[in-house]
């Protein structure tokens, strides 16, 4: 082992013999008591000395190699320490690739505080490659969340969409100018490949299943040009994902309200037909209506998605899916968030598995007996 005090968290005396690691409530340590030859060892702990060399430069600070075992063990208990070494051999292999490190720095550096055990920021940057998402949908939200995807890290990111891109689809994030009367799929492959921070994994590498196939698919964003889609999504179009296990994540803006959720746990979480019937459950009317708005007769000419609102959207469903490709349950997971504006007050919706629907959630939560549905939150959370 190499320990090295995690660079990513700010370090500051709180007192004479106390030190905090981390300058926001989330992620703040402190330890103490720190005396004077502690707090220079400390400066020893940057990853280029092992165990065995830095007991020896310890002895030159009267420090006996119980006093340093017992601190490393402490910072290594309190998230506070990072080793690189130890992230397993495809965290090697990408550790030695300078030019795709030096763009993915950030991202490590942030996983190791939310990861905190010694060499998890970078194994999970590893994992990311082999992973392949499917976005469903290339306007101002899903291009974006496909380019900040690809950016991030995941190795495959797929993009499905039909017809031309239109100026409207245009964003910063997402489709350049020069994409405006291109095939929308062949466009938004194009972004995917230049947002990616080094060359795609090679098609035959280890990313490959038993049989030479693609990987699975880990997750499916569904972010469709129609915001109606996200806030009112199809039950049978999400039929195969509910039948095959695949994890899905809607993400869109209609009428200038962003919608984030809910991420779909095939069998564990409310679904699109979940929130279908709990809708009609509160609002008799609502089918009546939802049929009229589907039908296209009563469809908005012109999509009312701001471009501040929709960067907004795709950022925060692209940081929700990473959240759960990288092994978390984000607060999206059987919930949605919505944000309208002009105040843009993120609150959230829990959408509970329905007992009439035929996902088998609510019959798969009774087996487990598990408790009933955790109530809304009103402001934004993790």
């Amino acid at each position: 082992m190499h320990p090295m005090l995690k660079p990513a968290l700010r370090r500051a005396w709180r007192g004479r013999n106390t030190v905090q690691f981390g300058v926001t409530p989330a992620h703040a340590v402190t330890l103490g008591p720190v005396d004077i030859a502690t707090g220079s060892f400390l400066e020893l702990l940057d990853g280029t000395r092992g165990l065995p060399l830095l007991r020896e430069e310890a002895q030159a600070l009267d420090l006996s190699d119980r006093h340093v075992n017992v601190l490393v063990r402490r910072l290594a208990e309190a998230g506070l320490l990072d080793d690189p070494r130890a992230a397993g051999p495809q965290a090697e292999i990408l550790r030695h690739r300078a030019e795709v490190m030096e763009r993915q720095r950030p991202d490590v550096a942030s996983l190791s505080i939310v990861h905190p055990g010694p060499g998890e920021g970078l194994r999970r940057m590893a994992a990311r490659r082999a992973m392949r998402v499917q976005v469903r949908g290339a306007g101002r939200v899903g291009a974006s969340i496909a380019a900040v995807l690809s950016g991030s890290g995941v190795g495959h990111v797929e993009v499905l969409d039909g017809g031309r891109a239109e100026p409207g689809d245009v964003a910063p994030a997402g489709l350049p100018p020069e994409a405006v009367g291109e095939r929308r799929d062949v466009a938004a492959r194009r972004l995917v490949r230049r947002a990616a921070p080094g060359p795609t994994p090679r098609a035959g590498g280890e990313e490959r299943g038993a049989a030479g196939a693609p990987p699975g698919l880990s997750l499916i964003v569904v972010a469709p040009r129609d915001g109606l889609s996200v806030y009112a999504p199809v039950p049978d179009t999400a039929s195969p994902w509910i039948a095959s296990g695949t994890p899905h994540l809607y993400a869109g803006v209609i009428e200038a309200t962003g919608v984030v959720g809910p991420l779909v746990l095939p069998g564990g979480t409310g679904c699109a037909g979940c929130l279908e019937l709990h809708r009609a459950d509160r609002d008799p009317q609502w089918p009546r209506m939802l049929a009229q708005w589907r039908s296209g007769r009563r469809g908005a000419a012109v999509p009312a998605c701001d471009l501040g609102l929709a960067t907004a959207v795709a950022g925060l469903a692209a940081a929700h899916a990473l959240a759960f490709l990288d092994g978390e349950l984000p607060t999206s997971t059987g919930a949605r968030w919505e944000a309208a504006l002009p105040l843009l007050e993120w609150r959230s919706e829990r959408i509970g598995p329905h007992a009439d629907c035929t996902c088998g959630a609510a019959e798969r939560r009774r087996g487990a007996g598990a408790s009933g549905d955790r109530p809304a939150q009103d402001t934004m959370a993790g």
